[in-house]
């Protein structure tokens, strides 16, 4: 597994593990925590910017900064890729 569906497949489960779907959200800053140091660069910030494309993140701008959660909607998708990889 490459680098970038390994962080894709971490983010997400760590999104389910702590259910922030819909209207829980969490701060994109949050995201890059508890990945191994080795990870975190650049990659992470194409994976985010990919996965709100994909509409599988959904955002919400806060004046503190953006707010990011699970799309129910693409509940089966996030689950076989977490599964799969």
């Amino acid at each position: 597994m490459n680098d970038y569906n390994l962080i894709k497949k971490l983010i997400l489960r760590k999104l389910v593990r702590h259910k922030m779907w819909m209207h829980k959200h969490t701060s994109i800053h949050n995201l890059p925590k508890g990945l191994p140091q080795h990870l975190r660069g650049k990659e992470i910030k194409n994976v985010i910017k990919d996965l709100l494309k994909e509409g599988i993140l959904l955002s919400k701008p806060t004046h503190y900064g953006l707010e990011v959660s699970l799309n129910i909607k693409k509940k089966s998708e996030i689950e076989e890729f977490i599964e799969k990889g």
